[in-house]
């Protein structure tokens, strides 16, 4: 396959700037980037004329559901559904069946995505109240990060011990990830519900369950641990108004404490229960449009740092089951960045920020090697998107296992026209190459 391209007249977007050029790529690698290149001999040419040239999105908190539940999820589906929606590397979280809580079981997950992905991947270590000695002993570039669960969670993920928790923070080798919600708080606010309501919940419930005092009470234990210890902390998908306080805005570039949102709470927001039920029930919950209007301008000014899309398929007929069934998650990767870009459109974004929160950001934050940007000698993750092609969601296009998308019928702006993973193209705008497979991530740490 080849990995050398002249990706002509285009506009490119990185770093702040936005600026029309030639790029070069050449085994592999981001070889030139200039006003004009001449072609070269071997190289195919793509007339970008019109097209916005990104580096590809690192999406730091997906769930693909390998192994144990690839009944709704594998590696291999959602990865293709990355390179359709121009996300070229992926961060894959560890509560799978069984979780990754220790070396071996981390190191088969990268086994299966080395012969599955089609783009670049990496796993984090789970945590659990009984596996402090393992994390101590993780080698800080084998895993992006540790997840911490400070709220329910499936199995043994739960991390509720205060004396564990306290030592997780301390002895991290790497950053530590969060999943913040108060437990005792949701589990009072269901009773409630349930005494109301019995078994038929209804969707609109869900963000009165898991609630803004929820999220917010066990975001500022995180925060209060990783202060005390001195923790690298990026705590994850924040869906609340009140937690923007907790953090703060400008360049991720010397922050010890960060904060990633999903595309999710940019796009739903609790008026949606009522058309889509549990469709778009996912922890935590999408909760007001005020919420989502604080939020965006939360991302606009850099507070939250990093855009991703906690990517959680559930088939359907699991999401058709009464409240307490329905399982918590949506899938999100295959039309992500055209949601992020929507806000964009919209006036909320620029362009250049959303690059920030979806491509640099992320490998700043985990200490990604040489990905994540264009520049020269940087691996050739490339996304041309269309932004003059509107592209309506249709399910039948869902490349997911699971079938279904949350966004079908809904028309974005803009078209994903080509994916490039490590200088191949993965993704010609209708078409997956099944023959690409994407690398390891690496972590200069």
């Amino acid at each position: 396959m080849s990995t050398d391209w002249l990706i002509k007249n285009a506009e490119l977007v990185n770093e702040g700037r936005r600026f029309h050029a030639d790029l070069r790529v050449k085994n592999g690698r981001i070889d030139k980037i200039a006003d004009s290149l001449d072609t070269r001999p071997g190289e195919q040419v793509i007339d970008a004329t019109g097209l916005w040239l990104l580096p590809g999105m690192i999406d730091d908190q997906v769930h693909f559901r390998e192994p144990g539940l690839t009944h709704k999820a594998d590696i291999a589906h959602e990865s293709r559904a990355c390179a359709a929606g121009g996300i070229t590397s992926f961060m894959e979280m560890p509560n799978t069946k069984p979780p990754a809580l220790d070396r071996e079981s981390l190191e088969a997950k990268y086994s299966r995505a080395a012969e599955t992905s089609a783009v670049n991947y990496a796993f984090y270590m789970g945590a659990s109240n009984d596996n402090l000695e393992a994390i101590r002993s993780l080698d800080p570039k084998a895993a992006p990060g540790i997840k911490v669960f400070m709220g329910a969670s499936t199995g043994n993920m739960l991390v509720d011990n205060p004396e564990t928790l306290d030592g997780i923070f301390r002895d991290a080798p790497t950053p530590i990830i969060t999943h913040c919600e108060d437990t005792p708080m949701i589990d009072a606010n269901h009773a409630k519900a349930r005494e109301k309501y019995g078994d038929n919940i209804p969707a609109r419930e869900h963000p009165l369950i898991r609630s803004r005092e929820a999220c917010i009470k066990s975001t500022r234990l995180a925060i209060s641990l990783a202060q005390k210890h001195g923790t690298r902390l990026h705590v994850l998908h924040i869906s609340t108004a009140d937690e923007l306080a907790l953090f703060q805005p400008g360049p991720i570039k010397g922050k010890k404490i960060t904060a990633e949102t999903c595309v999710h709470f940019l796009h739903f927001s609790d008026e949606d229960y009522e058309r889509l039920g549990f469709l778009i029930k996912c922890n935590p919950a999408v909760k007001t449009a005020a919420d989502r209007e604080a939020i965006i301008k939360a991302v606009a000014e850099s507070r939250i740092d990093v855009l991703a899309t906690d990517h959680a398929p559930h088939l359907l007929e699991e999401k058709g089951q009464l409240y307490d069934k329905a399982p918590s998650g949506l899938p999100l990767v295959q039309f992500a960045l055209q949601a992020a870009i929507q806000r964009v459109t919209e006036g909320k974004l620029t362009l250049e920020r959303v690059v920030e929160a979806v491509c640099h950001a992320p490998a700043q934050l985990f200490n990604v090697h040489e990905r994540g940007y264009l520049r020269e000698g940087y691996a050739a993750d490339l996304t041309l998107v269309d932004p003059r092609k509107p592209h309506t969601v249709r399910r039948e296009e869902v490349l997911s296992k699971c079938g279904w998308s949350p966004f079908e019928g809904y028309t974005f702006s803009s078209s994903i026209a080509a994916t490039f993973v490590n200088g191949q193209r993965v993704w010609d705008g209708t078409t997956v190459n099944d023959a690409v497979r994407g690398q390891r991530l690496t972590f200069d740490r």
